[in-house]
């Protein structure tokens, strides 16, 4: 049974107790600190979370709604099994789902937004530079988060956070034994194309960004992967 290690999170002032529960285990499946089939319990949760058990189970409830967790028999919960047929249907989804919000945002997004998206391209690279792999992931979470949400009106975001929580461990697998996962800048074209007004490039950019790397593993890298992590 996996001994649980949580990122830091910040806690707002005014933010409850089930409301921090369910951001700190959700971002921890995010950067893949719990990984493909580790097991865990109500009361190893709280305890690494230094938490009452109350507020788990709620978090515990909405995450396995979402698709991150299962919930067994022994009320054990483990992040589903990773296979590379499971894979390559998440990453397709994942694309066809941010290259939707990301068109969707080219008409709304403001110049003050695409810099802060430099910004967070820039922090990203500092942080991969630095070999932290955790703050990495999270960062380009929120570049992509960034982008589709300087769309008023989007109702994908759900949606496209399923699917990250779903290949989170798996990336946190891949930055452990992969040295290098990405060749090209894509974040820097999506930048580039933004400034344009370029629905057609921004779009490709961020499939480039999603199905390169270990979106562009073969099955057999994708199985060997898992072995190394003892999945």
């Amino acid at each position: 049974m996996a001994v649980l290690k949580l990122e830091p999170l910040d806690r707002p002032e005014g933010m409850t107790t089930h409301e921090y529960a369910h951001r700190r285990l959700r971002q921890a499946i995010m950067v893949g600190s719990i990984r493909p089939g580790e097991s865990l319990t109500i009361r190893g949760i709280a305890e690494a979370m230094e938490s009452s058990p109350t507020p788990v189970r709620e978090a515990l409830r909405r995450l396995s709604s979402e698709g991150a967790l299962k919930v067994l028999d022994n009320r054990r919960i483990m992040v589903p099994k990773m296979t590379a047929e499971r894979f390559g249907e998440l990453i397709a989804l994942r694309s066809t789902l941010e290259q939707h919000a990301a068109r969707r945002a080219v008409g709304h997004i403001t110049e003050k937004q695409i810099d802060r998206l430099v910004a967070i391209d820039k922090a990203q690279d500092e942080a991969i530079a630095q070999k932290d792999n955790a703050t990495a992931l999270l960062l380009n979470q929120e570049f992509h988060r960034t982008l589709y949400t300087a769309n008023p009106d989007q109702i994908i975001m759900p949606m496209v956070e399923s699917v990250w929580l779903q290949l989170g461990p798996f990336l946190g697998i891949a930055m452990a034994h992969v040295a290098q996962l990405y060749f090209v800048d894509r974040h820097q074209e999506a930048i580039a194309a933004l400034r344009k007004r370029d629905e057609d490039a921004v779009a490709s950019a961020i499939n480039a960004d999603i199905c390169e790397g270990i979106g562009g593993f073969e099955r057999a890298a994708i199985e060997n992967l898992l072995r190394l992590a003892g999945q």
